[in-house]
């Protein structure tokens, strides 16, 4: 599995939901309304959740394991920060 494009969107108001992402695998699979979230040891991502009839949140899509979570989420907060930083340039 390959990313092959993430696309930031910054959240204009103020709060804890920095921006949503989308991410393409393969050129061939998006999975959009990826959260990045500023939790108290940092930045962190959330996959796309709907609220279930018992009141909790459950992923919609989601990795199966923490490895691809993590690579998942490293490559997303590296662009969020290069997003961050080339807008604080212009």
């Amino acid at each position: 599995m390959k990313i092959t494009d993430v696309r930031i969107r910054k959240v204009a108001r103020e709060g804890k939901m920095k921006a949503v992402v989308s991410i393409t695998i393969d050129e061939e699979f998006v999975v959009h309304d990826i959260k990045v979230i500023e939790g108290e040891k940092g930045l962190f991502i959330a996959m796309p959740s709907r609220k279930a009839s018992d009141g909790e949140y459950r992923d919609i899509a989601h990795p199966i394991n923490s490895s691809t979570r993590d690579c998942i989420q490293s490559l997303i907060l590296e662009k969020y920060q290069s997003t961050i930083e080339a807008a604080a340039v212009e």
